[in-house]
């Protein structure tokens, strides 16, 4: 049916006149208008507080609110799976997640998530904020997306650290190796996301009232040569801006610069991806604001095993290394000594 968890939309004046499971079929959150209306039916969705028909016409302002329910027998129990972490404290862990571990229960992933691992690390001291299913979680990384992660052990860091991603006060960066040659040094994407009509598994740039705005900003470390296979690569470093579903990856493909690997959204042809069979995608850097005692964390975390081989692969089809993959590369490589040294 959906991610599990609990959500809230304010109806916007060009989404009013709408039937409730219309407007609710649009939602990330949801694959398909018979998803909303099994939702409707069964008493998850209210209208400002009351709970509400399917047929209901939707009024500008109104607040609809839905939870997504688990199925029956699915109960959280802590599971061993091995946790890489970075930064650890009473109120918050810093983690680098793996690859092929989906953050919390949804869908198909009703074991084996992070949040199981993380009740078996943490026991109960988890935040609570986000509701049973997602005990001490405050953003997401997808399936196979690697790297850094924050969680909460308490509501009150839960609380912060969720306002401080609301208003961009936390830093996120991600390395991507996409296809093709990027010209310019920098750039911005502001192009607004919702699901894809057509696959709804998908996300798109999308020009309707239940688009939300979405801005990726990039910055070029590294442009590599074509080869027999490819039209060549560049290695970009991106910063959300906002923390939509799939959102680095349905930019830079909207741009026509895929991520190479990617699954969903890419190419798909092996030689093309190096042979990666998930999305070259790492969150690299976090800096924040400690979210009890205001003290500035920095974390830079190298890229696994698989990215790490590429990169390799490709050094001698580099074009040379702009200033700021000398900056990135510098962190990344100090990081690493300092793990050696230990």
């Amino acid at each position: 049916m959906g991610d599990q968890g609990r959500y809230e939309v304010t109806v916007r004046g060009e989404d009013a006149g709408q039937r409730l499971d219309a407007f609710l079929g649009q939602h990330e959150a949801l694959v398909s208008r018979s998803a909303a209306s099994r939702l409707i039916e069964g008493g998850y969705v209210r209208v400002n507080g009351a709970i509400a028909a399917k047929r209901h016409t939707v009024r500008a302002g109104e607040q609809v609110s839905f939870e997504i329910p688990p199925p029956e027998g699915c109960d959280l129990e802590p599971e061993d799976i091995p946790l890489d972490i970075r930064y650890e404290d009473e109120h918050m862990i810093v983690l680098s997640k793996q690859a092929d571990l989906v953050v919390h229960p949804a869908q198909g992933n009703w074991t084996g998530t992070l949040v199981h691992a993380l009740l078996a690390h943490c026991g109960g001291t988890l935040g609570s904020l986000q509701g049973e299913e997602r005990p001490g979680i405050v953003h997401r990384l997808d399936k196979d997306t690697t790297g850094l992660m924050m969680v909460a052990k308490n509501d009150r860091a839960q609380a912060a650290l969720s306002e401080a991603i609301k208003i961009r006060a936390i830093d996120r960066r991600y390395l991507a190796l996409v296809h093709g040659y990027i010209a310019p040094d920098s750039g911005l994407i502001d192009a607004p996301l919702g699901r894809d009509q057509r696959d709804r598994k998908r996300m798109a740039v999308v020009d309707s009232p239940s688009a939300r705005q979405s801005v990726t900003t990039f910055r070029v470390l590294e442009r590599y040569l074509a080869g027999t296979h490819d039209d060549g690569y560049t290695l970009v470093e991106c910063k959300l801006y906002t923390g939509r579903t799939h959102q680095i990856r349905v930019h830079m493909a909207y741009i026509e610069h895929a991520v190479v690997g990617d699954q969903l959204y890419g190419q798909r042809k092996v030689k093309a991806d190096r042979g990666l069979t998930r999305q070259f995608l790492h969150a690299y850097r976090l800096e924040l604001d400690h979210p009890i005692t205001g003290e500035r964390l920095e974390f830079t975390d190298a890229p696994s095993a698989d990215l790490s081989r590429v990169l390799r692969e490709l050094e001698p089809d580099s074009m040379g290394r702009t200033e700021a993959g000398d900056e990135v590369f510098g962190r990344i490589a100090g990081v690493e000594r300092e793990r050696g040294e230990r």
